[in-house]
């Protein structure tokens, strides 16, 4: 199938060079490696980055299930990768060729945002492309891309499955909890163990939660959650909210959604509305809640034709919610903001986030790995290019 009209423009490559990607052309739980035009600098301030690893993310699923996604496919899909850059646009002056960056899922707009704007990435319709493909360009290269302190010479596949996810999942992890206005010594229900809920997890851990529960029904997503010292709670077993009230009759202080709109009961049916039932009864009087579980609905469209299978509405508990005092935050983080903290604490020893990691894979064996991502027999898979 040909790539979109915006999509040549972007990657469209001198000497008809190629690459290998992962594409996504509107097919529920299908996905395909092809050759596809290698970037090229188009602007600038624009920086190609030779990737060296990459990930398949849980949010990557809302995609493959055909929930998420423009009118346009085909399109290269990933939006967690780092790597070195490769070449610059000459208005690129504080990074340079050879040096090691992680390319956050969001980007700088390029300028002073005096009102919200939509925010931009990789891995979706338009013109970037993603990242579980061998090249990349980021525009506006100064402020989007996040420097780490690795060189050819001291890089290695390990440090790199720590530092990548600095583009996505450990800041969505940690900032979940500040949502929820957690401090030093709260108690914490997670719901949620995927990758993005075991980093929610080991950031309350690090950051001093008293006791951490895990939410989950995969085995090997609570075995991992309770090798950081959470608290492994199975919802399929029985409902999550008495087993944790056997804990803390009175409620934990903080409670987060990382799951989103997918979330299913214990009967393995789609429920959207379960996990903020269940974070509403399991929080106590004057607690908080954070979401980060992406939950935005869309109309049908060619690259997703089941995305109205996703209700935009859902039942909301509101009179629990006020006679608690609970409070709610919410929304998409950008790792930009929070990077400084945590790439210090990995480059410090303090944390290693690729706990959460259970493969490595090479770019064509990633079909088969998002079937087994989708299957829960996978944790976290990391894409290795040599």
């Amino acid at each position: 199938m040909a790539f979109s009209a915006a999509l040549n423009t972007a990657l469209n490559a001198t000497l008809n060079a190629t690459m290998r990607g992962v594409i996504f052309e509107g097919i529920p739980r299908e996905v395909r490696v092809i050759d596809v035009p290698v970037p090229v600098i188009l602007n600038e301030t624009d920086a190609i980055v030779r990737i060296t690893t990459s990930a398949i993310c849980g949010s990557d699923l809302h995609m493959y299930h055909g929930v998420r996604g423009g009118p346009n496919p085909p399109w290269v899909v990933g939006h967690e990768a780092m790597g070195y850059i490769s070449e610059i646009g000459s208005a690129v002056h504080s990074l340079s060729v050879g040096d090691y960056v992680v390319i956050p899922d969001n980007l700088d707009a390029g300028h002073l945002q005096m009102d919200p704007e939509p925010r931009f990435g990789h891995g979706g319709p338009g013109n970037l492309g993603g990242l579980q493909a061998e090249y990349a360009r980021v525009p506006f290269a100064d402020d989007s891309l996040i420097p780490v302190p690795l060189t050819a010479e001291t890089t290695n596949s390990s440090i790199e499955q720590d530092y990548v996810l600095l583009s996505d999942i450990f800041a969505t992890g940690w900032t979940v909890l500040d949502f929820a206005g957690f401090q030093p010594g709260d108690t914490i229900a997670v719901f949620g163990a995927g990758p993005v809920g075991l980093l929610a997890a080991y950031s309350a851990t690090l950051r001093g939660a008293s006791k951490v529960y895990s939410v989950d029904h995969v085995p090997q997503r609570l075995e991992k959650a309770a090798s950081i010292g959470a608290i492994p709670i199975n919802f399929f077993e029985s409902d999550p909210v008495q087993q944790i009230l056997a804990y803390e009759p009175a409620g934990v202080i903080r409670a987060v959604d990382c799951v989103g709109m997918e979330a299913i009961n214990a009967q393995g049916e789609l429920q959207e509305d379960i996990v903020i039932q269940n974070l509403v009864a399991v929080t106590r009087q004057g607690g908080g809640i954070g979401q980060v579980g992406v939950f935005i609905t869309q109309h049908n469209s060619a690259g997703a034709p089941l995305a109205e299978t996703i209700s935009p509405n859902i039942s909301f508990p509101l009179s629990d919610f006020f006679s608690k005092g609970l409070h709610f935050g919410a929304g998409v983080v950008d790792p930009k903001r929070i990077a400084p903290v945590l790439e210090d604490l990995i480059t410090s020893g303090r944390a290693h986030p690729n706990f959460v990691g259970t493969n490595v894979i090479s770019i064509e064996e990633v079909p088969e790995y998002f079937r087994l991502f989708d299957s829960h027999e996978v944790v976290k898979v990391y894409i290795n290019f040599p």
